[in-house]
């Protein structure tokens, strides 16, 4: 059986971990797969979004698999244990987990149950969007065994919750629980046990129903100009803006029609 599945359901490409038995931690193999199916997913023109999940109700993923890691303890710990490390990085550019260091250009949601530990929030804060259930734990808990965090989360946590309390959560390895997560912004909405997986793909859907070429040049606007000086995010902007200034104007014309009065179909 594989360790990730791949599937199309209406506009949206779910993506899952299969290894309940391990938390859904991510082993060599796993990365590897993960990579496949994020290439996949590029490739598809008619998937809108990408749903990233875990198999199960008790994690979304545990991160690295240590166990695996820890078996290749000899080959790190012999003559030249930098250079090992380094040949294992190295054979791995998209990142240790998969694809953490390649850019979706698509929308991507992440569906969290339990546990999201270590590499999984790395494979989370990922994603755009995070829905969790009310049970969900999310931390850097392999704080407590010297792993570093190499799959995002020292860059892209502090630009979701900001400094001090990304600080807090890399430094400390504590761990957030659903509402303290919310109040944070590091997820968008907690829905109920089991309600996870079927929210991600209502609002996959909604996202795949609003015209497209405005919204991924929105969303390549604002993930681009996070790190500029205003004036040149106010410039890239206007860049991405004016190819799907025509999306706009026809927009206008479905409204002035009576289309969407009353804020309807805002949202999802």
């Amino acid at each position: 059986m594989s360790k990730v599945s791949y599937e199309r359901r209406g506009p949206a490409a779910v993506l899952t971990i299969t290894r309940p038995e391990r938390r859904n931690a991510v082993d060599d193999e796993t990365a590897g797969l993960l990579l496949e199916s994020f290439h996949r997913f590029e490739a598809d023109q008619a998937a809108a979004a990408l749903v990233l999940n875990g198999e199960g109700p008790e994690a979304f993923c545990a991160g690295a698999d240590l166990k695996a890691l820890a078996e290749r303890a000899a080959e790190f710990s012999g003559d030249d244990p930098q250079a090992a490390v380094d040949s294992w990085l190295d054979e791995r550019p998209a990142g240790p987990l998969g694809f953490t260091r390649l850019r979706a250009s698509k929308p991507t949601i992440a569906a969290i149950s339990g546990w999201c530990l270590a590499g999984g929030l790395e494979l989370a804060l990922w994603c755009d969007l995070r829905v969790a259930t009310a049970d969900a734990r999310l931390g850097f808990t392999e704080r407590r065994f010297g792993v570093p965090l190499i799959d995002g989360g020292t860059q892209r946590l502090p630009r979701i919750v900001g400094m001090g309390r990304a600080l807090e959560m890399i430094l400390s390895g504590r761990l957030l629980d659903a509402a303290e997560a919310l109040d944070w912004g590091l997820v968008n909405e907690v829905v109920s046990d089991g309600e996870h997986l079927d929210r991600a793909l209502e609002i996959a859907a909604g996202l795949a129903a609003f015209p497209q070429p405005t919204m991924l040049s929105d969303r390549l606007a604002a993930i681009d100009g996070a790190g500029l000086e205003l004036e040149r995010g106010l410039e890239l902007e206007a860049e991405l803006g004016r190819a799907s200034v025509a999306t706009g104007v026809a927009g206008a014309g479905r409204f002035a029609a009576g289309e969407g009065r009353g804020a309807a179909g805002a949202g999802v």
